[in-house]
């Protein structure tokens, strides 16, 4: 498991940055966090150190998903906050977005049940304080 601790939404997304800069195609990465921890932060970092900084990233909290092309894969990002059912996922482009030649973000995975690949890297925010945060990786 790797820690890192972040003072600031832009450390956190450099945290994000730096966890994509070892991503491999084929990766899945679950975000997990309470409400307002920085996991769209985190993604948003992440998906630009791929895809250039100027970016944009909106949260796909209401689209569902969201992809951006990198060179490396396509970039699937899923926001599941407003999914009810696992089976929802299956509307969403899911399957399209877990394929072996892309990359997927995942905030919210919980909501996916047992739609969720067994080897996905585990990607927990936790909140210390109004600003400092505590990011576990675990592959």
């Amino acid at each position: 498991m790797i820690i890192f601790e972040t003072l600031s939404d832009s450390e956190t997304a450099a945290v994000g940055a730096q966890i994509a800069l070892s991503a491999k195609v084929g990766d899945v990465f679950l975000i997990n966090a309470p409400m307002g921890a920085g996991k769209s932060v985190f993604a948003r970092g992440f998906i630009r150190a791929l895809c250039g900084d100027q970016t944009n990233v909106p949260s796909p909290t209401f689209t569902l998903a969201q992809t951006y092309d990198a060179s490396i894969a396509t970039i699937w990002h899923f926001d599941l906050y407003r999914i009810e059912n696992p089976d929802d996922v299956l509307n969403i482009g899911w399957d399209d977005g877990l394929a072996p030649d892309n990359i997927c973000l995942i905030e919210w995975p919980q909501k996916a049940g047992e739609y969720l690949p067994p080897d996905a890297i585990q990607i927990t925010i936790e909140i210390v304080n109004e600003t400092q945060r505590k990011i576990l990786i675990d592959a």
